[in-house]
């Protein structure tokens, strides 16, 4: 594993009463990290008991947790690491754990999963290079070089049409040749009697379409033939209004016999009142 120099501002904390700064540099060196004396270097102990770091925000290039307890760090401190780390700073979990391998990696899943949570990126699980009884191992990870609520402009890819060859010697039909001489005759417009000239649409003065005919036979009124020889379609209209159709013309005339003169009293069109 290749080792990698500190620099810049380090703080350390663990859930022991005591630590060193020794001990702080011997954690690192098994993580495959160097440099620790050169750090500005703060340290804080009994953190399991902690919620909130006594520090500024983004204030630290690295931080390093040395864990003696599974449980250590919490949900909540993780959230505070990823606070007073800088943009791109790195850290590191410390554990040296009296378990089997299936434990270990049992460990370094739960931890890897936390740190993703709390909104680390590359998380990585490392081995311990110094060879010992009880084999040490850690996690690392990374703080996002953007800050939360920051925006980012997406490049649209330009979208380009398909390029359609046209193969020249592919013989081409005229769409003149489709069509016969019948199809280029100009058509015939029907014609139109001066009958249906106009919005009245009444017979004109040499009606020869039959109109003329049909307005004779519609007449409002009786005709004198129908007066003088009253005729019955349905048989009933002689009867009287009470047996009449509603378009009989014989409509308010008084009952009469079919086939005699209809006759009107001298007081048919006086007022009742």
């Amino acid at each position: 594993m290749d080792t990698t120099t500190m620099k810049g501002s380090l703080l350390a904390f663990t859930d022991d009463s005591v630590l060193s700064i020794n001990a702080v540099s011997t954690a690192a060196s098994e993580l495959g990290f160097q440099g620790v004396e050169q750090c500005d270097s703060k340290i804080i102990t009994q953190a399991s008991s902690l919620n909130q770091l006594s520090v500024e925000s983004s204030s630290f290039e690295t931080v390093i947790c040395i864990c003696r307890s599974v449980e250590f760090p919490t949900d909540r401190l993780f959230d505070e690491i990823l606070r007073v780390l800088k943009p791109g700073g790195t850290i590191l979990v410390h554990k040296n754990p009296q378990s089997t391998v299936g434990e270990t990696d049992k460990i370094t899943s739960a931890l890897e999963r936390k740190l993703l949570l709390a909104g680390f990126l590359e998380v990585g699980v490392l081995k311990s290079t110094v060879p010992s009884e009880v084999q040490s191992f850690g996690v690392k990870a990374k703080k996002p070089s953007w800050k939360i609520g920051s925006s980012f402009a997406i490049k649209k890819a330009t979208k380009t049409l398909p390029k359609v060859q046209i193969d020249d010697d592919f013989d081409l039909i005229d769409e003149d040749s489709l069509l016969s001489e019948e199809d280029l005759k100009k058509p015939q417009l029907p014609q139109v009697d001066d009958c249906e000239v106009g919005s009245t649409r009444k017979a004109c003065k040499n009606c020869t379409c039959g109109r003329a005919e049909e307005e004779q036979k519609v007449q409002l009124g009786f005709t004198a033939e129908q007066i003088n020889n009253p005729q019955s379609a349905c048989g009933s209209c002689g009867l009287g209004d009470a047996f009449r159709c509603s378009t009989c013309p014989y409509k308010g005339l008084p009952p009469f016999k079919l086939g005699e003169k209809v006759s009107l009293s001298g007081n048919f069109l006086v007022a009742d009142i």
